[in-house]
């Protein structure tokens, strides 16, 4: 399945390749490695788009038409997206990523034994669906598409559009280069879907983890994530296994396969299926069983909380998995506000409290995409449903009410990320909330009041040390337990530090730098160095580094140094010239073996580079470095031999960490501990290589083989901590073992482990957990003496 350039089979790829095949196409790739019912197919490369623009000589000409952009004029923004679209939409596919495409679909058609078979044509962004950039709809989605051309033509649709309004003002305000996120288009057999909907595996609206929000409607799932009906509703506790809420709506409208021509069109339900099912329960309740159930196993499987959209089979009845990708909007917990009502309270329309929060302002009811320019700050929105293309709008108001959709919808996602209240399904809202109005927006309790009537209370507010619900960040960072144990936080994304630089943390013991390579530099750094473009992946690499030390200075980071497999580096511009390919990338060319090798050593020297720049030029000398899959004794000489030439001398202000994840560490851990300052045991490749368990074969996963708590891994744990601890070096642990599995906390904490490093959500949990362990220690002990 490898003789193509431009496709990868889902069962090719996993949540490793995002440059490759971006978000949607990785996390569909990793369902299917898992085994989980995920519609089979196929994804054309980022390296076909990029390659498209490069080969039809269209960047200048995208250049010309954004150059100067106002993203806040919403009138130009649209022509020049449209302009750009148009350029692509006209534009030939060259011969060369045709006929990958085309060959692929046709052996598609060989696998399903079905002859032009119908199926989903879906945009998969470079940097869509990372843990913390939601690029919610941003680009399109194509269903029932059938035939050679047809895939060709939205194919093609697919890469334009990266280029609609609200993709372009998305990148500006998040940050990303234009021509450094590609996109690759997603080809997926098509359900033929009864119900149909998105699945939370942990609540949205009020953050409870413990708690699934399901919303599910008739036909395709596109009407419950456009918003353009309001689903049932199910919320079901993890706990108990039982559904604890359902709010059934009524379902008047429902997307299905259109007969005239190709793709879908909006039916009325009561037309299609009866008006019995306008207001019938969607799902039964050994359904809503099964989805929670399988939303449950790919929440443990990614090891985050997911955002799922499923879809049930109308001939087979069989569920299936659409797509899964990380809830990006979750906070540590729901915020309250004081308020006083200081008049009596006119309610004028209810609906479902999305995004939560209370805010007053006048209306702008927006009938058509046209007027949203008529939105300015400290409106209050109100629509019959809002669409990508009203985000900048959404921006600028201090509310968000509509007519339609359900708590899993495009205006609920995107107001709970702005942070601004939201109510949706009001029903009536844009015909009872007239142009003008003041209106105040309790989007904690689904109302909507005449007139500004709900205000905070600001005393109280300043005064919350008195009791006041208001808590800041700070003092909840106060309260933290103490613990002999560190914990330290992992991070991946640069820019987000300023999220949760206020939570309980000691330190940063794992930022990894594949997002600064894949996001920020873009470029494989062997490319850089024959193209002469050295210092961009310095300047880049610098930058992205110095946002997170200069957070959280004086408190250390430890910078992990590039850890791309080869098949990740590939889809790096200019990979595919300087990679390998190899048979199992997950133990091949990676980590110091790359760096100490003539082909890379110039690119780790760029590394090198950055970091100095860091420590000396911005004095941020809380930057440390982690070396990953360390295997020799000899090769870490080596590289530390090149840290030193580019001026990374180890002393007491510069420590160098190793990853533990290879045997070989664990038998030489003496020999390693007289080399380095420090160990970070990455649990996930250690029980790999000590089991023998690919990490990604849902087979064994299933079986129990691939688990930290095993004792063979838990002996080589043992052997690290006792090395290092003889030789007077700290040791460390970077994964979620720790925060999922309290025993294996416990375990960490009696045989010494110095400090956890874990994910942003579970810091606070994870220290809380550990200061129990320790006092419980210090219990027994204390009896034990007595």
């Amino acid at each position: 399945m490898g003789k193509y350039k431009y496709i990868k089979w889902f069962n090719e790829i996993d949540k490793n390749d995002i440059p490759i095949v971006g978000g949607k196409g990785a996390n569909l790739g990793e369902l299917t490695q898992k085994g989980v019912d995920v519609p089979p197919g196929f994804c054309v490369t980022a390296g076909a788009y990029t390659d498209f623009i490069k080969l039809s000589k269209l960047e200048d000409k995208i250049k010309e038409k954004i150059d100067g952009l106002d993203v806040e004029d919403s009138s130009e923004l649209q022509k020049r997206a449209a302009e750009v679209r148009e350029l692509i939409n006209n534009c030939e596919i060259p011969e060369e990523i045709k006929s990958d495409i085309v060959d692929s679909y046709k052996e598609f058609s060989k696998n399903v034994k079905v002859e032009n078979p119908e199926v989903a044509i879906r945009s998969s962004a470079t940097a869509e669906d990372l843990p913390e950039a939601s690029f919610a709809g941003q680009q399109d989605t194509y269903l029932h598409i059938s035939g050679v051309e047809e895939v060709l033509n939205f194919s093609r649709k697919c890469w334009a559009s990266l280029w609609t309004a609200r993709a372009i003002y998305y990148r500006e305000k998040q940050g990303f280069n234009h021509f450094e996120v590609a996109l690759s288009v997603v080809v997926q057999k098509m359900v033929n879907s009864e119900k149909s909907g998105v699945m939370f595996t942990a609540n949205p609206v009020n953050n409870q983890k413990d708690e699934i929000m399901i919303n599910a409607s008739w036909g395709l799932g596109e009407a419950v994530v456009s918003g353009t009906v309001t689903p049932d509703e199910y919320i079901f506790n993890k706990n108990d296994k039982k559904v604890s809420e359902k709010h059934i709506a009524e379902k008047i409208t429902m997307i299905v396969k259109s007969e005239e021509e190709v793709g879908t069109v909006e039916v009325k339900v009561g037309d299609y299926l009866g008006f019995e099912k306008i207001n019938e329960q969607c799902l039964t309740n050994k359904e809503i069983l099964k989805l929670a159930d399988y939303g449950m196993k790919i929440e443990n499987m990614y090891g985050s909380h997911q955002d799922i959209e499923w879809a049930f089979d109308e001939d087979t009845k069989e569920l299936y998995i659409l797509q899964a990708r990380p809830i990006t909007t979750l906070k540590d917990g729901g915020e309250s506000k004081t308020v006083t009502e200081k008049t009596e309270l006119t309610s004028l329309v209810r609906g479902l409290a999305a995004s939560p929060g209370i805010a007053s302002g006048k209306v702008k009811n927006i009938k058509d995409i046209n007027e949203i320019s008529r939105v300015e700050d400290g409106d209050v929105l109100v629509t019959v449903m809002t669409n990508p293309d009203m985000v900048p709008a959404m921006r600028r108001a201090s509310a968000v009410v509509t007519d339609e959709g359900g708590r899993t919808c495009h205006a609920a996602i995107v107001s709970r990320e702005l942070g601004i209240p939201c109510i949706v399904g009001a029903k009536t809202a844009s015909e009872v909330l007239k142009e003008g109005m003041e209106i105040t927006v309790d989007a904690t309790r689904g109302v909507v009041y005449d007139g500004i009537v709900l205000q905070e209370d600001k005393e109280e507010k300043a005064e919350a040390a008195s009791g006041a619900a208001v808590v800041s960040e700070d003092l909840v960072n106060q309260l933290a337990p103490i613990t002999a144990t560190k914990i330290y936080m992992n991070l991946g994304e640069p820019s987000i530090i300023g999220r949760y630089k206020n939570l309980p943390f000691d330190g940063i013991g794992l930022m990894r730098t594949e997002f600064i390579f894949t996001n920020m530099v873009g470029a494989h750094p062997m490319y850089l160095v024959k193209t002469g473009q050295g210092d961009l992946l310095i300047d880049k690499m610098a930058e992205g580094i110095t946002a997170v030390a200069q957070e959280i200075y004086p408190k250390p980071i430890v910078v992990r140094l590039s850890d791309f497999r080869t098949n990740e580096f590939r889809g790096l511009k200019g990979g595919d010239e300087v990679e390998p390919i190899e048979n199992n990338p997950m133990i091949g060319w990676r980590g110091v073996s790359r760096y100490i090798s003539p082909e890379y050593e110039e690119g780790f020297r760029l590394e090198c580079k950055a970091m100095k720049k860091v420590r000396e030029e911005y004095g941020l000398t809380n930057v440390w470095a982690m070396l990953p899959f360390v295997r020799t004794t000899w090769e870490l000489k080596k590289v530390k031999q090149i840290m030193a030439e580019e001026g990374l001398v180890q002393d007491n202000s510069f420590k160098i960490w190793i990853m533990a994840e290879v045997p070989s560490v664990v038998f030489e851990a003496e020999e390693f501990a007289q080399l380095v300052d420090g160990f970070s045991i990455g649990s996930n490749d250690l029980t790999q290589l000590v089991m023998g368990a690919d990490r990604d074969s849902g087979i064994l996963n299933n079986m129990g083989y691939f688990d930290e708590r095993n004792e063979a891994v838990k002996r080589a744990i043992s052997i690290l901590i006792k090395a290092a601890h003889k030789h007077g070096k700290t040791i460390s642990i970077c994964g979620q073992g720790p925060s999922q599995y309290p025993e294996f906390a416990e375990f960490l904490v009696q045989q010494g482990i110095d400090s956890m490093s874990v994910n942003p959500d579970t810091v606070a949990y994870t220290r809380r957990l550990v200061a129990g362990v320790e006092q419980r220690m210090i219990l027994k002990k204390l009896r034990e003496d007595r």
